[in-house]
């Protein structure tokens, strides 16, 4: 029997002092670029919407030109105004409750604060009547803040001033005038207007619910029509300013105005980018307060949070559960003090007791499952984060002081200037979702033909409202919804919208090019019919004349296309003059103009505009069957 001695090969000494060999970013590059089998590390690199470039790797020095807050609760606050987070002050579940009068609006309150909602959050403009707002709350707002914003509806201050213990009412009822007027919400009222009868709502609750705040800078309109997150920090900023000025004109106290702000972000789906923008918010209000000469305390700032409208879909609807979720998690992890989830159903703008739950159940889970509430702020200690907060920091006070040179953010607005920032921005976002370089998943990318989409209102224009032009609040998805809806209209009138796939060759040579044209054409709801394997014109004919669609694409191999592609491309032509031929992907320059030549109507490849080349199929289809 053999015996066997274990020797250690480390003693417990040597493997305490073991060190592992120091490595540096240039022997990372080496490395990387390995694996990247010829291509530079900046290969890896994008820019950003907000213009700030995304590096593969963050370290240590990226930071050393910043000063880093060290701790949480410490100016410049970018890691929270609390120095326990939200183990000392956990943030608001803030589930918005739509009801058409009080009687139901109070029976959903309590319901929702029985299942885990912490603020009354609810839309005070869709009520008929306030007049019974105070028996629709009871004895809920001695519990729970309020988290409310009004538009020109100032009846519930007046209404809840009346308690006889208002000073328990805490939380916000706010109203931001220049949010309203870029949304065409004052009622044809001017924004100096607006000013003058909401500091009568102001002063009334400052001295009825002194704990209550009442001035909000919204930036969750910008948002929703486009803006980068650059945009929505320095418009959200000026906004803050121009409140602020227009109340130390009329006489009132800097700490007391200050006290009564809260600022209300969309939190997109960049996740990283949506921490350091509410990160970056509170280090450009404490600069701001910090110009005004306002006290340390009076430099912090209260964020309230809603998931974005913006990048909610109508079709693949529960896809918007996994967004809502992405974007409730980075609002929690930027550290806001008020979150409402969208539901999925959103878009609708209706009611669903289903939708409602999840989206509060949302929340829940990143409270109670996750843990988030026992941590002091998780996103501190990132180099990118960081690098992100600093980049947004710079670029949003840069343009916060643009707009200031143009007399604030009310006449800014009144110019068209902020409107035509945001445009700019959201023409650019168009183009990249047209061209799927943005993926909006289950609408342009990863569609289902056979989805059934939510039951979405379209929109009248909004007129221009007095001296201020609208900014539209729409969602990206809308130009593509527009095409779902255009190939329905078709098929409501009998006609399939299809596309024949003319496969060359064996099922290897064929299948990449055949499966990327079925994808390119689902957002359009324009359904792939494939050939069999086609080797000879006399095959694609028959395949032509069976399937009898309109617009044909041919896919294949490079090689394929070199050696048999032209002659059928030739013979279809001749013997189906109408129908329309596509190649799959772009041959090299010089050889285009054969294929043009021989009948070929453009090539679509993955640089291809989608958008814009469904439509045109689709309006091809409706033109056909209008002639037939």
């Amino acid at each position: 029997m053999l015996s066997v001695t274990w020797q250690p090969i480390m003693s417990l000494k040597n493997m305490m002092e073991a060190r592992f060999p120091e490595q540096n970013m240039e022997e990372w590059k080496q490395n990387a670029e390995k694996t990247l089998k010829g291509k530079s590390i900046e290969s890896l690199s994008s820019t950003t919407y907000e213009n700030i470039k995304l590096k593969p790797l963050y370290s240590k020095e990226d930071m050393e030109t910043y000063a880093l807050s060290q701790y949480p609760g410490q100016a410049d606050f970018r890691r929270g105004p609390n120095p326990g987070g939200y183990l000392s002050e956990e943030w608001k579940v803030a589930q918005k409750i739509s009801a058409l009068t009080t009687e139901e609006l109070s029976e959903k309150l309590h319901e929702a604060t029985e299942k885990g909602q912490t603020a009354l959050a609810f839309q005070p403009d869709q009520l008929e009547d306030l007049k019974e707002i105070r028996k629709a709350v009871g004895d809920l707002y001695k519990k729970h803040p309020f988290c409310v914003e009004v538009n020109y509806n100032q009846q519930l201050i007046g209404e809840l001033a009346k308690l006889e213990d208002s000073e328990k009412i805490s939380g916000y009822i706010a109203s931001d005038p220049l949010a309203a007027a870029a949304t065409a919400k004052l009622n044809d009222r001017s924004i100096d207007e607006a000013y003058d009868q909401w500091i009568d709502a102001i002063s009334l609750a400052a001295e009825k619910m002194p704990k209550l705040k009442t001035i909000m800078a919204d930036s969750a309109v910008y948002h929703n029509g486009g803006a980068n997150a650059v945009q929505e920090l320095a418009f959200a900023v000026a906004s803050g300013v121009n409140h602020l000025q227009y109340f130390l004109d009329k006489g009132q106290n800097l700490e007391d105005i200050l006290s009564k702000v809260v600022f209300k972000f969309s939190i997109g789906s960049n996740f990283f980018l949506e921490i350091a923008k509410l990160r970056s918010a509170r280090v450009l209000w404490s600069k701001v307060a910090e110009a005004y000469g306002a006290s340390e305390d009076s430099k912090k700032i209260v964020i309230s949070a809603e998931t974005s409208f913006f990048s909610k879909s109508a079709y693949d609807p529960y896809v918007n559960m996994l967004r809502a979720g992405n974007e409730a998690f980075a609002a929690v992890l930027g550290g806001v003090q008020y979150l409402h989830v969208s539901p999925y159903n959103e878009p609708e703008a209706s009611d669903s007791p289903l939708g409602d739950r999840i989206a509060r159940n949302t929340q829940l889970i990143l409270r109670e499952e996750a843990h988030l509430l026992k941590v002091s702020d998780p996103a501190g200690g990132s180099w990118y984060v960081e690098h992100l907060t600093n980049e947004l920091t710079e670029k949003a006070w840069a343009l916060f002081l643009e707009i200031e040179k143009r007399n604030g953010m009310a006449e800014a607005l009144k110019s068209g200037w902020v409107q035509d920032q945001i445009k700019q921005v959201l023409e650019k976002r168009k183009q990249d979702i047209e061209t799927r370089k943005q993926s909006i998943i289950g609408t342009n990318i990863y569609a289902n033909l056979d989805d059934k989409p939510l039951q979405v209102k379209i929109k009248t224009v909004q007129h221009e409202n007095g001296s201020i032009q609208p900014i539209p609040q729409i969602r990206l998805s809308e130009s593509y919804e527009g095409l779902r809806r255009a190939s329905e209209n078709l098929s409501s009138k009998g006609i399939n919208p299809e596309a024949g796939l003319i496969c060359l060759g064996a099922l290897k040579d064929h299948k990449a090019r055949a499966d990327f044209i079925a994808g390119f054409l689902a957002p359009g709801a324009i359904r792939a019919v494939k050939s069999k394997s086609v080797e000879d014109s006399e095959t694609a004919a028959a395949f032509i004349r069976e399937s009898n669609c309109r617009h044909y694409f041919i896919c294949g191999s490079n090689e394929q296309y070199d050696s048999m592609a032209l002659p059928i491309i030739k013979q279809v032509k001749e013997a189906f003059p109408d129908a329309k031929l596509f190649l799959a992907g772009l041959p090299e320059e010089n050889k285009q103009p054969e294929y043009t030549a021989a009948g070929v109507n453009g090539f679509v490849h993955v640089k291809s505009n989608c958008y814009k080349t469904l439509l045109s199929l689709l309006n091809e289809m409706e033109v056909a069957s209008s002639g037939q």
